[in-house]
């Protein structure tokens, strides 16, 4: 009897001891290590393992709920990705693999959202994923030792052991922390929109991206932005005439990725030739330029494309009443990545009210009917290779069309004058940007261009034919240091050469005459320049030097030194008095020919200076300026001075006396520039008012002194935008006295001693048109498609007065020796309307 109690007290001890073991086993939420776990089986089950301890060392799980040996074995394997073979009933083989499936779920620390996008990338292998919608991603056949890298802009970047996140129910759940970076305070205004800031030295800096709404656009158009700048505006309502202070559109400098552009318009200038939605920046320099910067003598206009490899892709595309546009950024690794944006007018297709009044604004005139079949694209394409952390390699090509037929019939006889036009501009640039140290860094530029305009006329019955055509190849290297040994002091040196050759030619029929001329310009360019900001960031000032050499073969040689100077003084935290100024020089110019047909629109053509007939053109300009910037409200006031040399009559659009005769001369410009600007969230009020004082001197011409051709002496904006959640409203008026233009002698219009006869002409720009008035408005609305998928739709109307405003003034002969009056007249009331989506 005894011995039986005592084996049933054995068994109840047993039991009991096997049922608290087996709680242990059934836990929830506790982790201990393998090698633990392990033991506690072969003791529970009389079974064996048989491992190397350095494979399990490490290894963690949590405790099964599992009660059954065969269920618990799976549930090790799938915890620790570990591969366990039974040899008999007792033994077991238990070995590590090297390769494991992993997953997570990636949140923000702050509100615990899903980041949806963030990039995963397993360091040492090609193998990398995106976070899905639900903020999850998983992987398989991942080295157990990798490390991964989780990155997501705006957070910093984590970095986990691949054996911390496998594959279980639920993933492991992540928390980005987001990143945080104390930056020098540094006092910039954005001011009338969203993405236009003025900087210390005195530039405009715009980011297209951010850009918001102005009145009368309904997409971030480069060179329409830009005039609702004061100083700046468009004296034929065109983006390919853009006037900087009263100077011409060919004394600006245009550059794209560093290339210089000879074409900035489709559709005769009425449309930029640049697609916004890849354009990151652009810096406007209306003074002060730097000196790495050569040409442009009025001006500079400075576009770049997105430089930085996006880890993740996006697109866009949309159209409006003149044509449509795609654009994508394609990441192809994560140091190699694709950019590329094509734009197609629908103009040959379809006619829209939009076509139609740009149509009748070119071509416009009482004495002929048109018709005409014009088209244009434009496409560009970007490599962008980052050799690593410290090297940087980029390439961009840009190619531009503009394509035209184009019938003209006299209303008084049949008699027509067919046009044909092709303007193509094509441009290739590399470079290679390189940090070799903190406080040392490189840049290397090489580009290539070329430009060409063909333009063909037919008279009736073929009488007639008349070819023309203006071709420019320009290559240039350009080698930069930059050297910033502390805060205070940046030094930027630098070497630049240019190979510019242009031709011109033309063929006429009836009579006979051919011409075919070519010149080439060759220029070398050393620069060195030194900025210095205080520690308290209250005077920042940049000096530089630029020594060009200039070389045409044929003519003449010459150096030229070229000082600029930018000067920013903060009284105070809000009041700042700036000081700049810039001698510059250029010797590449356009001629307007006015005399022979060519298409009647297109009449410039791009020449080089041979040093007799057309000097070398130098400018020198100063301007002293005083803002206040506080709580959202800014007043700027600057004046200026500028002074141009070596202009010819040929390069300036005469149409009196003297447009044929080219002569050499200068025009100096004095003027005021003022704006106020009052922004908050929700909307931003501004009013601008320049003055102009835009004066000529020819030696040659009676009077040697006269007003510029662009000589507007005010000028004044009142416009405002208003945002309201997704809805974006602008509206704004511009007011502009009317420019100068020559009317025939009112005694003796008719100059008959001459065969043909000529118009007798009071002084030059003794007239003036009436003022200018146009009043525009747009609006946009931001919508989400889907998660993934936004969209954009836009209206705008310009000259919703529909006032007809005079921009040009001319008189010719007509076929019967009669005097007549031309008068180009601005666009009427014009609609236009878009429909965008981005991804």
């Amino acid at each position: 009897m005894a011995i039986k109690i005592r084996k049933l007290l054995l068994f109840i001890v047993g039991l009991t001891c096997f049922l608290t073991s087996h709680d242990t086993i059934a836990q929830t939420g506790e982790k201990i290590a393998l090698s633990t776990f392990l033991q506690q089986l072969e003791q529970e089950f009389d079974i064996k393992f048989s491992y190397a301890d350095d494979e399990i060392q490490g290894l963690e799980i949590y405790i099964p709920q599992e009660t059954l040996l065969p269920n618990i074995l799976k549930d090790i394997e799938n915890q620790t990705q570990v591969e366990l073979e039974k040899l008999n009933e007792r033994y077991y083989t238990l070995t590590k693999s090297n390769f494991v499936s992993i997953c997570a779920t990636v949140l923000d620390n702050f509100k615990m959202n899903t980041l949806y996008g963030a990039s995963v990338k397993i360091l040492g292998t090609n193998l990398a994923t995106i976070i899905n919608d639900s903020g999850t991603f998983s992987l398989h056949n991942v080295p157990r030792n990798a490390s991964i890298q989780i990155k997501h802009l705006g957070y910093k970047t984590l970095f986990v052991n691949a054996d911390e996140l496998i594959k279980k129910e639920p993933c492991t759940t992540l928390l980005l922390a987001q990143f945080y970076q104390q930056l020098e305070e540094v006092v910039v205004y954005e001011f009338l929109t969203k993405g236009l800031i003025k900087q210390l030295d005195g530039s405009i800096e715009m980011n297209s991206e951010e850009l918001g709404i102005l009145p009368g656009l309904i997409e971030p158009d480069v060179l329409q932005t830009v005039q609702a700048l004061p100083g700046i505006e468009s004296t034929d309502e065109t983006v390919s005439n853009i006037n900087i202070r009263g100077g011409s559109n060919d004394q600006n400098l245009i550059l794209w990725d560093g290339i210089k552009m000879y074409q900035s318009g489709h559709f005769f200038g009425l449309i930029s030739a640049f697609n916004p939605y890849l354009t990151d920046n652009v810096t406007l320099i209306k003074n002060g330029t730097g000196s790495q910067y050569g040409d442009g003598v009025s001006g500079i206009i400075d576009m770049r494309t997105k430089d930085e490899v996006a880890d993740t892709f996006f697109a866009g595309a949309g159209f409006n009443l003149i044509g449509g546009d795609v654009y994508a950024h394609l990441p192809v690794t994560d140091k190699l990545a694709v950019q590329f944006s094509a734009r197609r007018s629908l103009t040959d297709l379809i006619d829209t009210p939009t076509y139609d009044k740009f149509f009748t604004r070119v071509f416009d005139d009482s004495q002929v009917s048109q018709e005409g079949n014009f088209y244009f694209y434009d496409f560009t394409g970007k490599v962008l290779y980052d050799i690593n952390d410290q090297h940087k390699f980029r390439f961009s090509f840009i190619n531009i069309n503009n394509l035209l037929d184009y019938t003209e019939r006299d209303m008084s006889d049949t008699n027509e004058i067919h046009s044909a036009l092709n303007q193509t501009n094509l441009s290739l640039g590399t470079s290679l940007s390189s940090d070799w140290t903190d406080k040392f860094s490189t840049f290397i530029n090489l580009y290539s261009t070329q430009y060409q305009l063909d333009a063909r006329n037919i008279s009736s019955n073929a009488e007639q034919i008349l070819f023309q055509n203006n071709e420019v190849e320009e290559t240039a290297l350009k080698l930069s240091t930059n050297f910033m040994p502390n805060d205070n002091f940046n030094w930027l040196n630098g070497y630049q050469f240019t190979d510019t050759g242009i031709a011109n030619e033309t063929s006429v029929t009836q009579p006979p005459f051919e011409s075919n001329a070519r010149n080439v310009i060759k220029s070398h360019a050393l620069f060195s320049e030194l900025t210095f900001t205080s520690t308290d960031k209250k005077v920042y000032a940049r000096g530089g030097l630029r020594l060009n050499y200039l070389e045409n073969p044929d003519t003449f040689k010459e150096y030229i030194l070229e000082p600029r100077l930018s000067f920013n003084y903060a009284f105070t935290r809000h009041l700042k008095v700036q000081a700049l100024g810039e001698f510059k020089s250029q010797a590449i110019n356009q001629i307007i020919d006015l005399e022979q047909n060519f298409l009647g629109i297109e009449k410039r053509r791009w020449i080089v200076s041979d040093g007799e007939d057309l000097p070398i053109t130098k400018s020198k300009q100063g301007s002293i300026g005083i803002n206040y910037d506080h709580e959202n409200f800014y007043v700027g006031l600057e004046a200026f001075y500028k002074e141009v040399d070596g202009i010819s009559t040929s390069t300036q659009g005469f149409q009196n006396q003297n447009q044929f005769n080219g002569e050499i001369g200068k025009y100096d410009v004095k003027g005021v520039e003022f704006l106020i600007n009052k922004k908050t969230e929700n909307y931003s009020v501004w009013a601008s008012y320049t003055y102009n004082f835009n004066t000529y001197n020819f030696s040659e011409v009676v009077p040697p002194n006269f007003p510029n051709n662009l000589d507007i002496r005010h000028t004044a904006t009142f416009a405002g935008t208003y945002t309201l959640e997704n809805f974006k409203l602008g509206i704004g008026l511009n007011y502009r006295t009317g420019k100068p233009f020559t009317q025939p002698d009112g005694n003796e219009p008719l100059d008959t001693n001459f065969f043909p006869n000529r118009i007798n002409y009071q002084e030059p720009n003794s007239s003036r048109l009436p003022e200018y008035l146009r009043a525009d408005a747009s609006a946009i609305y931001n919508f989400n498609i889907t998660e993934k998928l936004k969209a954009s739709a836009g209206i705008s109307v310009l000259n919703f007065t529909n006032r007809k405003n005079i921009l040009n003034s001319y008189y010719r002969l007509n076929e019967d020796n009669e005097i007549e009056k031309v008068e180009n007249v601005s666009l009427g009331l014009t609609p236009n309307i878009s429909f965008r989506v981005r991804f």
